[in-house]
C-alpha cells in the first residue's frame, strides 16, 4: 500500500468515510474552482485519470489495474484502457528506437 493510503486510513482509522458519487462530484466541483481548472470534474474522470496516469503509465500491470478498479474480468478493463496500453507500447518503442541509435545498436 502506498505511504500517502496508508496515513490516510490511519487518520480514519481504517474506516473511511462514505459519500455518494454526487457529493464526490460537489467536491471535486469546489476544487476546479480554487484552482481555475475549466474543465468539468467527476468521479468517472477521476477514476479514469487515476488508472491512466497513475497506474498504467507507471507501469502497472493491466491485471492489478482491474483488481483495483474492481472489474468484474480482464475484458471490461481492456475495453476501456487497451488504448492507452496500446500508446504506450508506441512509446516505448520509440524510447527502444533512441537507446538503439545512441548505442550504435545495429536495427532489425
Amino acid at each position: 500500500m502506498l505511504t500517502k493510503t496508508k496515513e490516510i486510513l490511519e487518520k480514519y482509522d481504517n474506516e473511511l468515510p462514505k459519500i455518494s458519487n454526487q457529493k464526490f462530484n460537489s467536491y471535486l466541483k469546489e476544487i476546479s474552482a480554487l484552482l481555475s481548472i475549466d474543465k468539468k470534474l467527476t468521479y468517472h474522470i477521476a477514476r479514469k485519470t487515476f488508472a491512466t496516469t497513475v497506474l498504467l503509465y507507471n507501469n502497472v500491470p493491466m491485471e492489478i489495474v482491474s483488481e483495483l478498479l474492481g472489474h468484474s474480468n480482464m475484458n471490461i478493463t481492456q475495453a476501456h484502457y487497451g488504448k492507452v496500453v496500446q500508446k504506450k507500447v508506441s512509446d516505448e518503442m520509440k524510447n527502444l528506437h533512441l537507446k538503439l541509435l545512441e548505442n550504435n545498436t545495429p536495427l532489425l
